[in-house]
């Protein structure tokens, strides 16, 4: 539910800050003086469109701050997007948005940056906004469908699924019935190029194996000349490396006792004659084992040749020949399996009849929610002023499979008793057409489940309504705010007395000049305030004794149960 509403600078307000409740609450005013200031402000808090109209002339920017509960079932999209929540019960969810005087606009959510998107996304799990066009609506089977499996409790994302998947396989093919003469030459292409690859059987990591391989055998002989120069200097020539240290260590070790400070030179030379043997060793080692080696040399050159080849042949470096090779198998077995009928026709078949089985679930449901709800929406007219009227819900067969199923749904209406019920739009009037909307909306959200918004607003839905079936809105709407104990709210803007006095709070509008701008404020009304606003809606602006008097029976009487009629 929402709990804080606050504004700076919007529109005509230069600053406001509302506290709200659950129950029913009402937004009352005069003509013009901003009523929907409020559903605007919220909606743009919501991720609605915003531009810089709605800064207050003069200001730099408008801001608007919206507190609401944080709903239990979007915990997790809250946590998962970055947006930090406590976890406790009374955990608040603050939505803000700036926008500025050149228009441009910033979002946050839990203090964090939000896109409006993501604003977008929490509105429908927060607000529930019906506007007194809200009737148009129910003459688009869309709209008509949706609503129905709002009540069925119906989810129709695995069946879009359902649907899209079917018609990508019945796609797939189709376009590969149309193109098997351009697979079939694509297919030989690519199998001649890879019997071509298999021929080399280039193995991952060979290319650079055949290189240090190649590079030793080719510079052979200068290697072993290099190795036995070496061994030379250092054992075998006249005078060798070897012997020339182990002389200059003779002499130091001669001396060594007369001085002590000779000793670090005598270990490094000791350290040398280790090392030069050492080498000397490895080298030896290395001679006894050096082989030219001429007919590998030539097959490396052989294989290294073919590599080459086939690089510049497919204009890639030797080192990826091993990737291209299973590149090509991957998108001949690809090739394959596309251009295969049977298997497409297969792939096709079980789209097919994993959407029939979700198509003939959501039929079922329709089916059984159809009734319900027309019974319901029935029930509520009778209260509203059109006794004997009745509602029903026609659900048609569409032409073809479609992403929302097997059927379309349309509002159907009698407005008397004995008429048969004739497509909403053809037989209702304006007025008739608010009260259905009306009813269908009070049905709709009483029968919403937990994770429906806890929010609902009715803006001037009750337009063409007056006398007794006012009173019977305000009691409705009433009702509807205490109908899930104390987990959802209701805010009517209203501009009938009979559907104001049933408010549990009362909130109103006024304009008025200061200094040489206009602005808009709006404020909790009680006790008398709340009489004479309910006087003024009645009379106009000269309030009499009688307004008043009538003013506050009606007050008195929102809050004193409506005798049930006696059973015949």
């Amino acid at each position: 539910m929402l709990r804080h509403l606050s504004l700076k600078d919007f529109v005509i307000v230069p600053t406001l800050e509302l506290d709200f409740e659950p129950g029913f609450a009402v937004l009352t005013g005069e003509t013009g003086a901003g009523k929907s200031i409020l559903i605007d402000a919220l909606q743009l808090a919501l991720g609605g469109r915003g531009d810089s109209g709605v800064v207050r002339e003069g200001a730099p920017r408008a801001e608007i701050c919206a507190e609401f509960d944080t709903p239990e079932h979007l915990r997790a999209w809250l946590d998962e997007a970055g947006f930090e929540t406590s976890g406790t019960a009374d955990d608040a969810l603050l939505l803000r948005r700036v926008i500025d005087a050149a228009g441009k606009s910033r979002a946050w959510i839990n203090g964090s940056a939000a896109t409006l998107t993501q604003l977008r996304e929490l509105a429908d799990h927060l607000l529930d906004i019906h506007g007194q066009h809200a009737w148009q609506g129910l003459t688009r089977p869309a709209a008509v469908r949706e609503l129905l499996d709002g009540f069925a409790g119906l989810d129709t994302a695995p069946l879009t699924r359902a649907c899209l998947a079917w018609k990508q396989a019945s796609e797939a093919l189709h376009k590969a019935q149309g193109q098997q003469a351009d697979a079939l030459r694509e297919r030989e292409r690519l199998a001649w190029q890879i019997a071509e690859l298999d021929g080399l059987a280039p193995a991952e990591g060979e290319w650079e194996e055949l290189n240090a391989e190649h590079g030793r055998l080719s510079h052979g002989q200068s290697l072993i000349d290099a190795a036995k120069s070496a061994l030379d200097a250092l054992d075998e020539a006249e005078p060798s490396a070897q012997s020339l240290a182990g002389g200059a260590l003779d002499q130091l070790e001669r001396v060594l006792d007369h001085d002590a400070r000779l000793l670090p030179a005598v270990q490094a030379l000791r350290d040398v004659q280790a090392q030069l043997q050492d080498a000397s060793h490895t080298l030896s080692a290395y001679l006894h084992k050096a082989d030219l080696d001429p007919a590998r040399l030539a097959e490396l050159d052989e294989r290294v040749s073919a590599w080459m080849t086939l690089a510049r042949r497919y204009r890639r470096q030797p080192q990826e020949l091993p990737a291209l090779l299973a590149q090509w198998r991957a998108e001949l077995s690809a090739l394959d399996a596309a251009s295969d009928p049977g298997q497409l026709e297969a792939a096709l078949a079980t789209a097919r009849q994993v959407f029939d089985t979700e198509a003939r679930a959501a039929s079922r449901a329709r089916a059984k929610a159809a009734p319900q709800l027309a019974a319901a929406v029935t029930a509520a007219m009778q209260q509203l002023g059109m006794a004997g009227g009745q509602f029903d819900i026609a659900l048609n067969a569409t032409d073809g499979p479609q992403s929302f199923g097997l059927e379309s749904a349309e509002f159907l209406v009698a407005g008397h008793a004995g008429s048969t019920p004739r497509p909403l739009a053809k037989v209702a009037s304006g007025g008739e057409l608010s009260r259905i909307a009306l009813a269908i909306a009070v049905t709709a959200s009483q029968a919403a489940s937990d994770s429906a918004p806890g929010t609902l607003i009715f803006d001037e839905i009750d337009v063409g309504i007056g006398g007794a079936v006012a009173e019977t809105v305000g009691r409705l709407m009433k009702q509807l705010g205490h109908a899930t104990g104390g987990r959802r709210q209701v805010l009517a803007v209203t501009h009938l007395p009979q559907v104001a006095a049933c408010a549990d709070r009362h909130l109103v509008v006024a304009k008025a000049m200061q200094g040489s701008s206009t602005v808009s404020s709006v404020n909790p009304v009680t006790g008398e305030a709340r009489v004479a606003e309910i006087a003024r809606m009645l009379g106009g602006e000269r309030l009499s004794s009688t307004s008043l008097a009538h003013a506050q029976e009606m007050l008195d009487a929102s809050t004193t149960p409506k005798p049930r009629k006696a059973k015949s």
